[in-house]
């Protein structure tokens, strides 16, 4: 007799931070209760530079995405796309799949649409991370096991959709950043303002933070210590406007140490994706969000209504977004702490630290343990 056969649970994810950072999540969440992981992943993923998947079997699969593009390459894109459904249907056959999540955009596609083809039908779990329901979720969400959300008042899930609120899970540094409260404004101290660009869009930062920052009244930026993420090819210009304010700036195109970094900055200026705002409530950090205006179906704008709302943050649409006016709300916050710090008490009021936990809990949930027994000759 053969005892039960070594189950594997999916993770299907790439291409940007807001689809992979809770994907890194939930995958060291598995792995530290013992389950076998593998990703599916697209070719542009830095997902092969992730230690949360540095153990665990990893797939490249075959794909393209469908919107915003031209007959013949939506027809090119949808051929990828059939191509890697054949390519994960082998795959999970092979891995002995109980479930795949899905962490929405197109590289999770061909891992669920294969799922729900096979004969023995592994789990299949949905994750949203934003506000609005993305489309290749609003695509395979009436057909999922389960579908999971970040926030409660999510926009355009289906009625029929099977749903559980769970959070947005951050990766464990994040979330341990939870309850540690706000860092002191002592008169006369310190003001550190953190930038965030995000995976896309960080050239509007490069082109209207300095100045703002500039423009600020000496007293303010006499105590300014700024770190900015930056282009590389913004780098040179985004310095040497800081360097004839006066301010010290420590610039990077990507900060590893987020969590290190939130963990002391006073106020931050970032893009509103969705592992931004679940980052930002988990440290309990004030924040003026400007979301990407050309995001599909305007998501950003529906993730920083959930902070601004609670009064953890201001939200200042692209479009407003100068020099003059950017430098006059942070004149104003800067010199109100008492103002600062409420808002971060609303930020950590939001935090959801927890959030991976509640979805591996949801996804083991619904794996059925593979049982198969062959009787004796």
């Amino acid at each position: 007799m053969r005892g039960p056969a070594v189950r594997s649970i999916v993770i299907a994810a790439g291409g940007t931070g807001g689809h992979l950072f809770p994907a890194e999540a939930l995958a060291a969440e598995l792995l530290a209760r013992g389950e076998r992981v593998a990703l599916m992943t697209d070719a542009r993923s830095s997902a092969f530079d992730s230690a949360a998947f540095a153990n665990a079997e990893r797939f490249v699969l075959r794909g393209s995405g469908l919107s915003g593009r031209g007959p013949l390459r939506a027809a090119a894109g949808a051929l990828a796309l059939a191509a890697g459904t054949v390519q994960a249907r082998g795959l999970l056959d092979r891995l002995n799949a109980s479930a795949v999540v899905g962490f929405g955009g197109y590289p999770s596609v061909p891992p669920l649409l294969a799922a729900l083809t096979m004969g023995r039908r592994p789990a299949t779990v949905l994750h949203e991370q934003n506000g609005v329901l993305g489309r290749a979720n609003r695509l395979l969400a009436t057909r999922a096991s389960a579908l999971a959300l970040s926030f409660a008042d999510t926009a355009a899930v289906p009625a029929s959709a099977r749903v559980e609120v769970v959070g947005n899970p951050v990766r464990p540094a994040l979330a341990a950043l939870a309850g540690r409260g706000y860092p002191d404004l002592e008169n006369g101290g310190a003001l550190r303002l953190l930038v965030l660009g995000g995976s896309l869009g960080a050239r509007v930062f490069a082109d209207v933070v300095p100045g703002a920052v500039a423009a600020l009244p000496l007293a303010l930026r006499g105590r300014l210590l700024v770190a900015q993420q930056c282009r590389p090819e913004d780098m040179g210009r985004v310095r040497e406007a800081y360097e004839a304010a006066g301010v010290p700036a420590e610039l990077s195109p990507f900060f590893p140490d987020v969590a290190g970094r939130l963990s002391t900055a006073h106020l931050v200026v970032a893009r509103a994706g969705a592992s931004t705002i679940a980052e930002l409530a988990c440290a309990g950090r004030p924040s003026v969000l400007v979301p990407l205006p050309h995001a599909i179906d305007d998501h950003q704008s529906a993730n920083a209504r959930t902070l601004a709302g609670a009064g953890a943050a201001w939200i200042m649409p692209q479009r407003e977004f100068t020099p003059g006016r950017l430098s006059a709300r942070l004149s104003e916050l800067l010199a109100d702490p008492a103002g600062l710090a409420a808002a971060a008490a609303a930020a950590a009021r939001l935090a959801q630290p927890g959030a991976a936990r509640r979805l591996a809990d949801l996804v083991l949930s619904l794996v059925r343990p593979s049982t198969e027994q062959v009787s004796p000759r």
